[in-house]
């Protein structure tokens, strides 16, 4: 693992080290990783959400296909329950 070091603010500090000390987070590392990590994430879903927008539409959505959405969902969970 490599490290970086950092420059917060005092009132950043402070944020940081109350999250920590809720015991939410073992160290300021762990709660930092983990803002990280959430940042990452909302950046794919927000490039999967563009890349839909920009896409062609696929169909209608109305209750047939979602009536024949549950029924593959249903169908897949009966062959999952039954091995």
């Amino acid at each position: 693992m490599s490290t970086m070091n950092i420059s917060l603010p005092d009132t950043l500090k402070s944020f940081v080290d109350e999250q920590v000390n809720q015991g939410s987070y073992g160290t300021s590392s762990e709660y930092l990783r983990e803002l990280i990590r959430k940042d990452k994430d909302r950046l794919h879903l927000r490039s999967l959400l563009v890349a839909g927008a920009a896409s062609a539409p696929a169909g209608v959505a109305d209750t047939a296909y979602f009536d024949g959405l549950r029924e593959r969902v249903r169908k897949a969970t009966a062959v999952g329950t039954h091995r």
